[in-house]
């Protein structure tokens, strides 16, 4: 996929996050807090130590010697100093660079009054200030580091001079000082250029890691958006990668991903356990998907990713929907239909309109006797059915190629409905439309779903009259967990009993006299050709239910 061929969405989310992410790491370099929080934690250490080692008088040559109460109060102080540093360093409330600065300043002092209580240089605390100032070099920008060996230096020197004219008991020693000073100079220069090549690799990393996320959620939204459901099981049959499409399949309300493929879909799951152990066995199996209304075909092919041994590892599952398969086979039987019912219309059409217009003239004669009126009024009848039965043929035979297009649902039932009522003269209530949500849309060809819809109300409104009453009711909304819009027809017949239902999808199958068992044949193919589902069920309390499910206009934007 090339970066043109990606949604412009996508584009610009993946850009802003980018974005984002570099300037959050230009503004605040996460090396650079790290480097703070660990020096502070070595700060508390240093602190925590130098109490207890001046509590516990081990040595009192060492740590306070020349001036107790100076080391402790200095101590202290420099701990209340840490501790708020780790406050301010886990909130965030002061700049990086300003918060180090500080500390190490802070450092400078604190670690050179300790000094100058306990045994001056001789008692190698000094040797602290290496170590504050050489990290502190690795986060301040490259003039900073200079200067704070310089107030060390200073400070250093200033410790020894103090020494010598106040004439405390710590000795001088200015080579020694001389030579820490020197050290820590040493130290904050060699920390320059090692602080750039930290700096320029925590940047090539931060990027690598910006462009892998990147990478990461382009792959991510490239499967959740493949036609072809995907899922992915682990050694243990738990779903560990699972794609919308297969999600809306298995009719899933909510995301399987983490739980076991038993728990998803029963059947797969358990073939899959076989499959695992039984070398035997298919690897594309088919099931029968039910879910509320529907029965749907699928087929699973399983291709596994590795092996444990001598046992399957995780397995690669793709997921197809039978009917899609089934449309296409509908296409061909329609065009093999279509070439029938031409010679139908050469062969029959014409002799079965000469008869029934012989039969017509016939029936004008005088000497005709009520006996031969009868007659000629059967051959009327039956050549009128005969004709209906070519028409329905030649109508399904014209539909071989249609035209789908996206359709507001509410919007076309309250016009199918005006118009149905009118031309079968229904009273009010006894044809009515439920309410069904607006912005429900259906993609399919306008012709194909006024002549299916036509089909089912008008067999509702003749099996609803059977019962003294006609109470005909079209309702919609979308199947739940698939999210597939439908719509029903429901009278309130005689309903049809379980050995029937199962035929009247047949063709030329019909329970009433005076019908071509063609309407549902042909309903249920039309179906089929516009990737949708057309299905009855029992209506509790009496009557019937035909459903017609629509095939996810989200996902199929056009027809193969």
């Amino acid at each position: 996929m090339t970066e043109a061929q990606i949604d412009p969405p996508l584009k610009r989310t993946l850009r802003s996050s980018r974005d984002a992410l570099i300037q959050k790491a230009t503004e605040e370099p996460d090396l650079s807090w790290r480097v703070l929080v660990t020096l502070n934690g070595f700060r508390i250490l240093i602190c925590v130590a130098l109490l207890g080692l001046f509590f516990a008088k081990s040595d009192p040559r060492f740590f306070g010697h020349a001036n107790p109460t100076l080391y402790l109060a200095t101590v202290a102080g420099y701990l209340v100093f840490a501790v708020l540093s780790a406050v301010s360093l886990r909130q965030r409330w002061v700049p990086y660079s300003a918060l180090a600065i500080a500390s190490i300043i802070v450092d400078i002092l604190a670690i050179v009054s300790i000094l100058h209580a306990s045994n001056g240089v001789s008692s190698g605390i000094g040797g602290l200030l290496i170590i504050f100032v050489g990290a502190g070099s690795l986060v301040l920008p490259p003039r900073y580091p200079t200067l704070l060996a310089a107030l060390a230096t200073f400070a250093i020197l200033g410790q020894q001079a103090l020494s010598q004219l106040s004439g405390l008991a710590a000795p001088t020693n200015y080579p020694a000082a001389g030579i820490l000073s020197g050290i820590i100079f040493a130290m904050a220069l060699a920390a320059q250029p090692l602080a750039r090549r930290i700096q320029a690799s925590e940047a090539l990393a931060r990027q690598f890691g910006v462009d892998l996320k990147n990478l990461s959620e382009l792959n991510q939204y490239i499967v959740q958006h493949l036609r072809e459901s995907i899922v992915v099981v682990d050694a243990n049959d738990d779903v560990r990668l699972i794609n919308s499409s297969a999600n809306r399949l298995l009719g899933s309300e909510s995301t399987v991903a983490g739980t076991s493929i038993v728990d998803a879909f029963k059947p797969l799951g358990e073939y899959i356990q076989d499959w695992r152990t039984k070398n035997t066995m298919s690897s594309h199996p088919e099931f029968t998907l039910i879910t509320e209304g529907e029965n749907a075909r699928i087929t699973a092919h399983l291709a596994p990713l590795g092996r444990d041994g001598q046992r399957i590892g995780p397995i690669l599952i793709f997921l197809e929907d039978v009917s899609l398969m089934n449309a296409r086979v509908q296409q061909s039987k329609l065009a093999s239909l279509g070439r029938l019912s031409a010679s139908i219309a050469h062969e029959i059409r014409n002799p079965v309109g000469a008869m029934s217009h012989a039969a017509q003239l016939l029936s004008e004669s005088r000497a005709l006797s009520e006996d031969d009126i009868r007659l000629t009024e059967i051959i009327q009848t039956h050549s009128s059915r005969v004709s209906h039965i070519i028409d329905n043929v030649l109508q399904l035979s014209r539909r071989e190629s249609g035209q789908p297009e996206l359709l507001e649902l509410k919007q076309w039932l309250d016009d199918f409905g005006e118009e149905f009522t009118k031309t079968l003269e229904l009273q009010e209530g006894e044809f009515t439309i439920g309410r069904i949500p607006a912005e429900i849309g259906v993609r399919m060809d306008r012709s194909h779903l006024r002549q299916i819809l036509w089909n089912l109300c008008d067999n509702a409104v003749k099996y609803a009259s059977e019962t003294g009453g006609i109470l005909v009711e079209v309702q919609g909304g979308r199947m739940p967990g698939q999210g597939r819009p439908y719509i029903e027809v429901l009278d309130c017949g005689l309903g049809v009993d379980k050995a029937t239902a199962d035929k009247i999808f047949e063709p030329f199958f019909t329970a009433r006299s005076g019908g071509t068992g063609l309407g549902l044949y042909i309903s249920r193919e039309l179906c089929e050709l516009n990737r949708a589902t057309l299905v009855y069920l029992d209506r509790p309390g009496g009557g019937s239910i035909f459903r017609i499910v629509f095939a996810d206009p989200d996902r199929w934007d056009t027809q193969d």
